[in-house]
């Protein structure tokens, strides 16, 4: 019952902190986050495409929405709308791939939501949300024809993904196009790290949404966290004191 206490008092400081900060956010705005050379790259990404009439791909992984591997789902859905409304206006909408059945939908509900809200609702294809395959090894090889076969010239890879990572940032190199990846997988990064043209380690992921697109919320719970983070930092050098201490 303590840790039930414990834990709703963690939810509720930060919701707190989250509206401090984004009440403030007119103060501090987003030049107040450090630079992450992928999100760069991949708002400079979305204009060449634009600009040369080739597409942009996103894949969402196979991962699903329940349970952990949801969280990285999420994020890439987040993009995907992100990017549909950025390049709205290209010869060549973008296309999304996932692995799993529930993202396919939520990929297709995501592309027609963000063209209804530019009001381009004529612009959406419904296979432009794409179900590449539902076993690793099918989803890989499901997807790659999309990067080869569609003249892609960005592709993002966002979500859970296994090994077979590595065909298709091969497939993004071998099509000259280029290729941003992060997963919550700890296999998937190493993968990513050495294969893809940028990749996004750990926790620079879940900040998409405060870097692609963002509201006064997202920056307000990167900002949040990071005072919870100095909290905890500071309880356990409390604990370490009272430890040597002898308490």
């Amino acid at each position: 019952m303590n840790f039930t206490y414990l834990g709703l008092g963690l939810v509720l400081l930060i919701l707190g902190l989250m509206l401090f900060f984004a009440n403030r956010s007119q103060e501090r705005p987003k030049r107040y986050l450090r630079d992450i050379l992928a999100y760069i790259k991949l708002r400079r990404g979305i204009g060449l495409a634009v600009e040369s009439g080739r597409r942009l791909h996103i894949t969402l992984g196979r991962g699903g929405i329940y349970g952990v591997q949801g969280g990285s789902t999420l994020i890439g859905l987040h993009l995907l709308q992100q990017i549909a409304q950025a390049a709205s206006i290209s010869d060549r909408p973008p296309v999304a791939t996932s692995g799993e059945a529930t993202q396919s939908v939520l990929s297709q509900d995501t592309l027609r939501d963000a063209y209804h809200s530019i009001g381009v609702d004529e612009l959406f294809d419904p296979d432009s949300g794409q179900l590449s395959g539902v076993t690793p090894f099918s989803y890989a090889a499901g997807t790659m024809p999309v990067i080869a076969d569609q003249q892609v010239s960005l592709n993002i890879l966002a979500g859970h993904f296994g090994s077979e990572v590595a065909l298709l940032t091969d497939a993004a190199e071998q099509s000259d196009g280029m290729s941003i990846a992060g997963s919550d997988n700890i296999t998937a990064q190493a993968v990513m790290y050495a294969s893809a043209d940028e990749s996004l380690v750990g926790e620079e992921l879940y900040v998409a949404g405060a870097y692609v697109g963002s509201n006064p919320m997202h920056i307000a719970s990167l900002r949040a966290q990071d005072v919870v983070r100095w909290i905890l930092i500071g309880v356990i050098l409390i604990g370490v004191g009272l430890k040597l201490l002898g308490f």
